[in-house]
């Protein structure tokens, strides 16, 4: 694969819209299969993507007695449905409709005696088309879905050691295939106010759960055809007072007042002489500004690691 010794690889949104639309519409039929067959687990953690080392998993799905896990590959370009009973099927990632998609993989799910029926209805996007009928978005360049996974990959990395510092109440680092992108929330402990709601076709009374308690959030998102640079982002819920004009590192990093965000270019990160600590700066510093503003218990939240007889190689 090309740049494959670029750990970082460029992702302009330009380049791969149709493709990234397509994907995000697939990721969507995946992820509500999870959805619809899983116990539901706070602020919507059931339904989730996972990032491997091939490319994104649902984790383990029950299904009665048993389970199953979809796999999307962005090595291999390929998804995979392996049931616990050791059926697999195996769909290839090729250019086609969100339709054909979606009838293969039902197809392919009734074949391993593991039907569900899903909301066909596309999640917080603007016009959206039912997943049965979306002849429109066919579009799947490998190399760049296999680019957008790197980015995740890196990211996945980066945010989990960004975790570890955290010992209260967070969320794994996880794919959110409504708004597509990658995410790790912290939370103060204490309840927050009603959210307003108003995401585009998603419940309110779903969203006011997510932010039902008090967050700082840290994520990756792509890009998409209205703001087609991709960034990485922190936001506060809610926002304390002074949370607007909080320095934050690195220099490039600035607020966005229509989203009510601080965000940092992926291309800063990109070409930065240290990815890793770039990324570590922005988010750490953020953080800091949420929670300090907020008057979070921030010792009570900070991880204190047990001293180990051994270290692990650190790279």
């Amino acid at each position: 694969m090309k740049e494959m010794s670029n750990a970082w690889p460029p992702l302009p949104f330009a380049e791969w819209q149709d493709t990234a639309a397509t994907l995000h519409m697939w990721t969507q039929i995946v992820g509500k299969i999870r959805l619809t067959l899983s116990p539901w687990t706070n602020h919507s953690w059931h339904v989730t993507l996972y990032v491997t080392s091939r490319g994104l998993t649902t984790s383990p799905i029950p299904h009665g007695a048993s389970t199953f896990e979809i796999r999307f590959d962005f090595i291999d370009h390929e998804l995979r449905i392996l049931k616990s009973d050791g059926a697999v099927r195996i769909l290839t990632l090729r250019a086609q409709s969100v339709a054909k998609f979606y009838r293969e993989v039902m197809k392919a799910l009734a074949e391993l005696d593991l039907p569900v029926s899903i909301n066909t209805m596309p999640n917080e996007i603007e016009n959206p088309i039912p997943f049965d009928r979306d002849e429109e978005h066919r579009s799947y360049d490998r190399e760049y879905a296999n680019r957008f996974w790197r980015v995740l990959v890196q990211s996945d990395r980066v945010f989990k050691e960004f975790r570890s510092r955290f010992c209260g109440k967070c969320s794994p680092v996880h794919f959110f295939w409504g708004s597509f992108d990658l995410a790790v929330t912290r939370f103060s402990g204490r309840p927050a106010p009603p959210h307003p709601g108003g995401i585009p076709h998603l419940p309110d009374a779903i969203t006011r759960e997510a932010y039902s308690q008090e967050v700082s959030s840290l994520g990756f998102w792509p890009g998409n055809a209205a703001a087609p640079t991709p960034i990485f982002y922190s936001y506060a819920y809610p926002e304390p007072p002074g949370f607007t004009e909080a320095k934050v590192q690195p220099a490039a990093a600035f607020y966005e007042p229509k989203i009510r965000e601080f965000m940092l270019p992926y291309d800063v990160v990109r070409i930065a002489e240290k990815p890793d600590e770039v990324l570590l700066d922005f988010a750490q510093s953020t953080y800091d500004a949420a929670s300090t503003l907020g008057k979070w218990d921030r010792d009570a939240l900070q991880e204190i690691k047990p001293s180990l007889h051994f270290s692990h190689p650190h790279s």
